[in-house]
């Protein structure tokens, strides 16, 4: 088997007095790159299944499915994104994984920004990251339904049943659905455990004044390379979210997808890839989205 091809592997975790199981992926050889997936709808096999052999073939690349996702232990908890952070610092130590490119999307955007604040990373990979934007409009509709009983249940019941509720639900924040990709979203989410993850996340997320993650008054303190890619037509979090983070941090690169949603690695998984590539490897020209 070629080192580019991912093996999946899987490490069990102390995280917050409690050890956790997690599986991840594992390619290539060089300096470490470390994937991190969105919240709910999502996991190393689907934001990252096309980027991980195309940066295998410089970089040791690892993608974990975060726990209460993909094939990772689900345990009945309260998920936060401080939380995610502290599996991401075990992981880390775990594996022995120094000062790594954290590349994150969503979720997993701000976890990686969160970890770069306080912990030394080589680059960052921001992709249509939460973490930076005080609200957005669906926001407190949003916290309402998270409280009203059984909404959470029934709502993932009715997005992730077949792969038509997939399709249609990816509808609503994407531009540029494959079969592929309404396939993967569809495995992802066929455990119900990983509803009961996302709407813990939410309800300790969406407060009633805005998100509880919110690093824009931090983002000069952002002292790497760092990469903001976003989706130009992104329902969930606003393009000025990364064009203003773009300005803010020191040293940034700003690149925005036309005709794409909140999903580039999957919207549209060739230019993303080229553009990461070049990002990482400076050598190579960054092209144009």
């Amino acid at each position: 088997m070629s080192s580019s091809e991912p093996t999946s592997q899987r490490v069990s975790l102390p995280v917050e007095d409690e050890r956790v199981s997690v599986r991840y992926f594992e390619a290539g050889e060089g300096p470490p790159v470390v994937l991190l997936h969105g919240i709910g709808l999502d996991a190393a096999t689907v934001s990252w299944r096309h980027t991980i052999p195309a940066l295998a073939e410089t970089h040791r690349v690892y993608a974990l499915d975060f726990p209460g996702h993909g094939e990772s232990e689900k345990p009945r908890r309260c998920y936060t994104t401080a939380y995610y952070r502290e599996v991401l610092s075990a992981f880390l130590d775990e594996l022995d994984i120094d000062a790594p490119t954290l590349v994150g999307i969503s979720m997993g955007g701000a976890v990686a920004l969160g970890h770069a604040l306080e912990e030394a990373v080589e680059k960052l990979v921001l992709v249509d990251s939460h973490g930076l934007g005080r609200d957005a409009p669906w926001r407190l509709p949003a916290s309402m339904a998270l409280w009203t009983p059984g909404f959470g249940p029934l709502w993932w019941a009715g997005t992730t049943s077949t792969h038509l509720s997939v399709r249609e639900s990816l509808r609503g924040f994407t531009t540029n659905r494959s079969s592929e990709f309404v396939n993967d979203v569809f495995d992802a989410a066929s455990d119900p455990a990983v509803g009961e993850t996302l709407s813990s996340w939410q309800r300790s997320e969406f407060l009633f004044n805005g998100f509880l993650t919110n690093y824009v008054d931090e983002l000069a303190e952002v002292d790497v390379p760092t990469l903001v890619v976003h989706g130009e037509d992104d329902p969930l979090f606003p393009v000025r979210w990364s064009v203003r983070a773009a300005e803010e941090i020191q040293e940034s690169t700003l690149s925005v997808f036309e005709d794409c949603g909140h999903w580039p690695p999957r919207e549209r998984p060739a230019a993303f890839n080229e553009v990461i590539r070049a990002f990482l490897t400076p050598e190579t020209e960054v092209v144009q989205a």
